[in-house]
C-alpha cells in the first residue's frame, strides 16, 4: 500500500514537472518579450542620463557621448535657481508625505475598526474622488485656491496634493488594517489604552509596510507633479522642481542639456526614498489589497 502511494505521488510530481516545462519556442518568446520590455523601460532613462552629459550644442544629436562633460550640471547650479526650486519641492513633498500618512492612517483605522453614521458615504466619497482625471480639476481648484488666497503659496499645493493622495491611501490603509486581528485592539483596551493610544502604540508598529506605501505614494505625488505646480506657482523663487523644468522650454525651443541634467537630479531623491522603503512596499501593497 505504501509502495503504491509513493509511486502515485511520484507520478503526479512528474506530470506537474512536465506541465511546468516550456517548449524551446515558448522560452525564446518569453525571454525576447522580457528583453524588449526591459529596453523600452530603460531607454528613456538612459537617454536622459547620456544627454545630460553631452555638450549643449550636441544635446539633441543621435551621436553617442564622445566627450562627457558636466557643463549642463554646472549651468544648472550656477545660472538657475535650482536650489531654490529644490528647497520648495522638499518643503511641499515633505509636509505632504507626513500629513498624507497621518490622515490616511487615522482615516483607514477609523473606518476599519469603528461603525459610525456616514461611514459608507465617506468611503464612497473617497472612492469617487479618484474617478475624476486630475486635468479637469485644475480650474475649479485654481478658483478655490484663488478665493482662499493660497495661490503662489506652498500651502495651496500641499492641500491640493493631499486631496489627490489621501483618498487612495485611506482605502489602502483600511484594507491593511482589516488584516490586523481585532484582538490586538481588545488587549489594548484591557491594558487601559484609549482608542488613539491603541492605534499609536499597538497598531501602527504593525502597519509599517502599509505606511511605507502610503508615504511613497504621497511623496511621489508631490515630488513629480507638473500640472498643478505650473498652474498654481509663478515667479522663479516660488517654483518647485517640476515647475522649474518648464523654464527650459519656450514656445519654439527647448534647452535640452540643462533640462535633462535637472531631470537626473530630480530623480535621485525619489530613488533614495524607494531604496529605503522597498522592503516594505511589496508587503504593504499586497496586504492592503487582501481585504476592504
Amino acid at each position: 500500500m505504501a509502495t503504491s502511494t509513493t509511486t502515485s505521488r511520484s507520478a503526479d510530481r512528474a506530470k506537474g514537472n512536465e506541465r511546468g516545462k516550456r517548449s524551446p519556442l515558448a522560452s525564446v518568446g518569453l525571454h525576447a518579450t522580457l528583453v524588449v520590455a526591459s529596453v523600452i523601460a530603460v531607454f528613456p532613462v538612459l537617454w536622459v542620463l547620456l544627454t545630460s552629459l553631452k555638450p549643449a550644442k550636441h544635446a539633441i544629436t543621435t551621436d553617442f557621448v564622445k566627450e562627457p562633460t558636466l557643463e549642463n550640471y554646472r549651468y544648472l547650479v550656477e545660472q538657475t535657481s535650482f536650489f531654490t526650486w529644490f528647497g520648495n519641492s522638499v518643503l511641499v513633498a515633505g509636509i505632504t508625505t507626513v500629513l498624507g500618512v497621518f490622515i490616511a492612517a487615522t482615516t483607514g483605522y477609523a473606518v476599519s475598526r469603528f461603525r459610525f453614521p456616514g461611514m459608507k458615504p465617506l468611503m464612497w466619497t473617497l472612492l469617487i474622488t479618484q474617478m475624476f482625471p486630475m486635468a479637469i480639476l485644475i480650474v475649479p481648484l485654481y478658483n478655490l485656491m484663488g478665493q482662499l488666497g493660497l495661490l503662489n503659496q506652498p500651502v495651496g499645493l500641499i492641500i491640493t496634493y493631499l486631496t489627490i493622495a489621501v483618498p487612495f491611501c485611506a482605502w489602502m490603509m483600511k484594507g491593511f488594517f482589516d488584516t490586523i486581528p481585532v484582538e490586538i485592539d481588545e488587549s489594548g483596551r484591557v491594558d487601559g489604552l484609549n482608542p488613539f493610544g491603541t492605534f499609536w502604540r499597538l497598531i501602527l508598529p504593525l502597519a509599517k509596510p502599509g505606511l511605507a506605501v502610503t508615504g511613497f505614494y504621497s511623496f511621489i505625488t508631490a515630488w513629480g507633479e507638473v500640472a498643478y505646480a505650473s498652474a498654481f506657482m509663478v515667479g522663479d523663487q516660488n517654483l518647485t522642481l517640476a515647475g522649474g523644468l518648464q523654464t527650459f522650454v519656450t514656445q519654439y525651443t527647448a534647452n535640452w542639456g540643462p533640462m535633462t541634467a535637472a531631470s537626473v537630479l530630480i530623480a535621485i531623491p525619489a530613488a533614495i526614498f524607494f531604496v529605503f522603503a522597498q522592503r516594505h512596499l511589496v508587503a504593504g501593497m499586497t496586504a492592503g489589497a487582501t481585504k476592504g
